[in-house]
């Protein structure tokens, strides 16, 4: 077994490899071409845009249509990619309502429950923690200029690594309410931008941000900013609906 980490791997050329019952985690994979295969069971689960083209058939449009038809409201989310600020205002009612949703759910089965990881994923709370930092980095940080508005609960995506004055302690065990009183604090935040969001501030940029910290300092599009938290919103709601249902099973 062959093991590859934190590795650049572009322009890499593999011929007569067996690849069964790998796994591959957090890739980016752009532009491949893979030919002569004998395929059974994959799975893919990530972002795919552009085309991914099988036997000469682009299947993106079947699978998003297919998406769209099994999460009525996934449409609404994703038209912030391009739409107004009308757009962010219809997709963050839905992101709202959703949320509340899933955490009337997540207090149904006993509190150590939303502490327990379903195949190598965060748990309920990891998840909740994480949607913090994620509020923190992209609103708080790259809209509104706080160079350090991190909470020690605050939890980072796996890949990042250890940045000064960035906490990371994905060991911690906050109860759900704890992780709800600062996940309601960091929402209002959010709710209040997109009520006040006009089409000429989606189509500005942001002040960098020069002191470390993450996301790094530079100017980014506002709607790249905005767009980022509602559809990590909406798509960690569907992880951790995907994981309820293991662990309630």
């Amino acid at each position: 077994m062959a093991e590859f980490k934190n590795q650049d791997l572009s322009g890499s050329r593999f011929e007569h490899v067996d690849l069964s019952e790998s796994r591959f985690h957090n890739l980016a994979m752009r532009d491949v071409r893979i030919t002569g295969v004998w395929i059974q069971d994959l799975v893919i689960e990530g972002d795919l845009e552009g085309t991914l083209v099988v036997n000469g058939v682009d299947v993106l449009p079947f699978m998003e249509a297919e998406l769209n038809r099994r999460h009525p409201n996934r449409e609404t989310i994703m038209a912030v990619r391009d739409g107004d600020a009308e757009a962010f205002r219809a997709a963050g009612a839905i992101d709202r309502a959703a949320g509340a949703d899933t955490v009337e759910r997540a207090r149904r089965p006993p509190a150590e429950t939303l502490h327990e990881r379903v195949d190598g994923e965060w748990s309920f709370i990891q998840t909740l923690r994480h949607l913090v930092f994620a509020t923190e980095s992209w609103i708080l940080r790259a809209m509104q200029g706080d160079p350090s508005p991190y909470h020690q609960l605050s939890l980072p995506f796996t890949e990042m690594g250890d940045i000064p004055g960035v906490p990371n302690d994905v060991e911690a065990q906050p109860t759900l309410d704890e992780v709800l009183g600062l996940r309601a604090d960091r929402m209002a935040v959010v709710s209040k931008v997109i009520e006040s969001l006009t089409d000429e501030q989606l189509a500005g940029h942001t002040e960098p941000v020069t002191e470390v910290g993450y996301p790094e300092s530079e100017s980014f599009p506002v709607r790249r900013c905005l767009a980022a938290i509602v559809i990590e919103e909406w798509e960690h709601h569907l992880f951790a609906n995907r994981d309820l249902d293991v662990l309630e099973a």
